[in-house]
């Protein structure tokens, strides 16, 4: 019964129209994104990522911890002297030092985080909940004292103990906190469940809620779409999903779900996320996988007789956005699965053209050699096996 009625209330709250304006992206991929095992940016890698962030038109960069001192609050100061358009947020534990650090850079946002689940006061902090509720306490007001937007993050919520969370949030809330957020820090969250929650949380104590869903069960987006549809405004994403184990919310995946799933479009210039993810995937020596959605090099590439058939009619056929959108390009590829139409296109998009009677037998030639490769050719292996063609007529 308690199922039926979650589907019940999903499915009533997924009807009602959010207003995109209220939706929020902080990203962070200069904080949680370089701390995937193995990456560092540079201090310049870092100021340019800030830039093209700003530049698409994110609400909210996530800097970085200025607590660690060195060229990290170089950066920060750097990045924060710039006059971006966007809001700049530091990360910090609940200790003084760690905002005074944040103050010093010229931030105007802070995050405040601190364990929540009974496992983390226990085995890492080796306090009390009450402990906990103090140190949060004694944190914001010390932000607030100069005027710094505060957001408290309740590491580990999704194993948090559903009262005690609503008494975290309650004590953050009246503390003088902006928003909460609620971190499933080991990416264990299941949509329904992540909607009742947040919902929940909402419901009680009425303050602002920002998602922060790790993919460890491949969720990350699903999870923070659904926040958003129980009344969260915050999403944390990272450009092209870096974090910690599996990473987080991929900021160009989440964006584009909203805008073409939800219809819930955050007005960012899209046509950048190609050069952006590039970067990204450079500085962090993070390969970007051909499959990967929106911006994989796969995603615009079609092989198939019949679906390069359809797609030159019309392309919606299987595209639901144009490669243009996010900056990418749209290709043909000629190999095991292509046909006379496929061939004939790929050629003369090269410069050759061939008769009906020629066609058959180069398209016998070059699916052979693509099975025995067992790969697509590349554009200068059909341009050989053309020419190679051609010379023996």
């Amino acid at each position: 019964m308690r199922g039926i009625n979650i589907l019940t209330e999903f499915s009533q709250k997924a009807s009602e129209k959010i207003d995109a304006k209220a939706i929020k992206i902080d990203d962070t991929t200069l904080r949680d994104g370089e701390q995937t095992a193995g990456v560092v940016f540079a201090n310049e890698e870092k100021i340019h990522i800030a830039k093209m962030l700003d530049d698409i038109g994110v609400h909210q960069i996530e800097v970085g911890i200025p607590a660690m001192g060195g060229d990290e609050k170089e950066s920060i100061k750097k990045i924060a002297s710039m006059g971006l358009n966007c809001s700049l947020l530091a990360w910090n534990r609940a200790v003084i030092s760690d905002l005074q650090a944040s103050y010093e850079c010229g931030v105007d946002s802070v995050a405040i985080s601190i364990s929540s689940s009974d496992i983390h006061i226990e085995q890492k902090l080796r306090k009390t909940r009450e402990w906990v509720l103090e140190s949060v306490k004694t944190a914001v007001d010390f932000a607030k004292k100069y005027n710094l937007y505060v957001s408290v993050n309740a590491e580990d919520a999704s194993r948090t103990d559903m009262e005690f969370l609503l008494q975290f949030a309650r004590n953050a809330r009246d503390a003088g906190a902006d928003r909460i957020r609620y971190c499933d820090t080991l990416g264990i969250m299941d949509p329904f469940e992540t909607f009742l929650r947040i919902k929940t949380i909402k419901d009680i104590v009425g303050i602002d809620i920002e998602m922060h869903m790790h993919n460890d069960f491949g969720m990350a987006i699903a999870n923070s779409i659904a926040g958003i549809k129980a009344g969260a405004k915050y999403v944390n994403t990272t450009i092209n999903g870096l974090g910690e184990r599996a990473g987080n919310a991929a900021f160009e995946e989440l964006v584009m779900a909203l805008k073409f799933l939800e219809g819930i479009d955050l007005e960012f210039n899209t046509r950048k996320f190609w050069e952006i993810s590039a970067y990204v995937a450079n500085a962090s020596d993070r390969v970007i996988p051909a499959w990967k959605p929106i911006v994989g090099s796969g995603i615009f590439v079609f092989e198939s007789e019949n679906r390069i058939k359809l797609y030159s009619s019309d392309h919606k056929n299987y595209e639901l956005f144009d490669p243009e959108d996010v900056g990418h390009e749209n290709k043909i590829i000629v190999g095991k699965h292509s046909g006379l139409f496929s061939l004939n296109a790929k050629l003369v998009s090269m410069g050759y053209k061939f008769s009906e009677k020629e066609l058959p037998v180069l398209l016998e030639i070059i699916v052979n050699k693509a099975i025995s490769l067992k790969r697509a050719l590349f554009d200068n292996e059909i341009i050989e096996t053309c020419e190679s063609y051609k010379k023996s007529r």
